[in-house]
């Protein structure tokens, strides 16, 4: 990890502001009305932020989330009398080496009171630590960041509102030999820090079923040497942990070798769970694949969530659309409550305690949701359907 650069330093704060007016993509200002004009309940240019992947290979998931912010960012500023908040988009394109730089500058931003995001779990590890430096003291609620370990190293300002891979990879491990009824595992990672954490947890949970893992790396698109070794090894299914991109393409490869669904699983995770995995594999070779996500089938969203959404974005909500809107509501209910400084909304953000559209949002002292749930979804006819909820055995 790189080291915490220092915001203490009013020299050093502003040039990151300028720095960030300039580098993050520009303000998206989709308010819904006109900014509040500076009175000391509601300062003008108020902002939250968006921080991940909007470009890049692995862009769907980020545009996802970031439609589900801007639908309860127009919402917020269209009630009557609201204090107006601007989005600030914080394109990492779902690199952590992109991660240190977008975080200061999200750090130095004085009108930036509260993040969506980080979206992925290698960004949030680099960029998390900022943001919980006492000096910045920024908080950030991710809707889809797995890594258990994001929790364990006491950043005040972390939030989660899923749960993460430590109940998704027993999860998954559990549905391949249990709902599917595999014995003979083959598991990929993609080493990434999202990746392989999962794979190492469903591992653990497949047990003796777990019986030959590889790596691949992200950005590879030939998977010749794999697929003849998941061939050689006999498995009856193949668990993927990474993205869509590299996920699409390692089961178009296997089906093209001849491994069918009937005689190799494919079952993969949430960053998986994208129409670009169906994009990248092909509709046949994509058809009775597997996935498995801690979010919620967006069509059992509460409230009117699904049919808005779809109305503001031409289409249905998709793999953390709704956990974006939730993690957005909680951040526009603390602004509406008063709470426009960030160590106000810190503070109204920990002691939250309210229903969303996924779930009951409440957070423990470690920024973990009190409710946790892991559903396995498979795609049928070029879609991504939810199968069932995978309850805890």
């Amino acid at each position: 990890m790189r080291s915490i650069v220092k915001l203490a330093a009013p020299a050093a704060a502003a040039a990151l502001l300028l720095a960030a007016c300039g580098t993050t993509g520009g303000d998206d200002t989709a308010t819904g009305g006109e900014s509040s004009g500076g009175s000391s309940s509601c300062p003008s240019d108020l902002s939250i932020g968006f921080f991940g992947a909007l470009t890049g290979p692995d862009a769907n998931l980020g545009v996802n989330i970031q439609n589900g912010v801007k639908l309860a960012l127009k919402e917020h500023n269209a009630e009557s009398g609201a204090c107006q908040v601007k989005l600030t988009p914080f394109d990492s394109q779902g690199d952590q080496n992109q991660a240190q730089g977008l975080a200061q500058k999200a750090a130095g931003d004085k009108n930036l009171i509260g993040l969506v995001g980080p979206a992925f779990s290698g960004e949030s590890k680099v960029a998390d630590p900022i943001f919980a430096d006492p000096d910045v003291n920024l908080v950030a609620i991710t809707p889809s960041a797995t890594n258990p370990a994001l929790a364990e190293n006491g950043w005040k300002t972390f939030f989660r509102v899923l749960g993460n891979d430590a109940s998704q990879g027993p999860a998954a491990a559990s549905y391949i030999t249990g709902t599917l009824g595999k014995q003979k595992v083959y598991v990929v990672d993609d080493s990434s820090e999202y990746g392989k954490g999962l794979a190492d947890l469903t591992r653990k949970g497949l047990g003796a079923a777990d019986i030959k893992d590889n790596t691949i790396q992200k950005g590879q698109t030939d998977f010749s040497a794999v697929v003849a070794d998941i061939r050689a090894s006999g498995a009856d299914a193949v668990f993927f942990g990474g993205y869509y991109a590299e996920a699409g393409l390692l089961l178009k490869q296997m089906r093209d070798a001849g491994l069918t669904s009937d005689q190799v699983a494919f079952v993969s995770d949430d960053g998986a769970k994208d129409q670009g995995l169906i994009t990248a594999a092909g509709e046949s070779a994509a058809e009775g694949a597997y996935l498995t996500c801690p979010c919620l089938p967006p069509d059992k969203a509460g409230g009117t969530f699904v049919a808005d959404y779809t109305k503001e974005n031409g289409s249905a909500p998709a793999t953390y659309s709704a956990e974006g809107y939730d993690a957005a509501t909680i951040l526009l209910k603390g602004i509406a409550a008063g709470k426009v400084t960030r160590a106000d909304l810190l503070s109204y953000v920990a002691s939250y305690d309210e229903a969303g559209v996924t779930k009951q949002l409440k957070f423990d002292d470690k920024g973990e949701p009190s409710e946790i749930s892991v559903w396995a979804y498979k795609v049928e006819g070029g879609q991504i359907v939810a199968d069932q909820e995978i309850k805890a055995s």
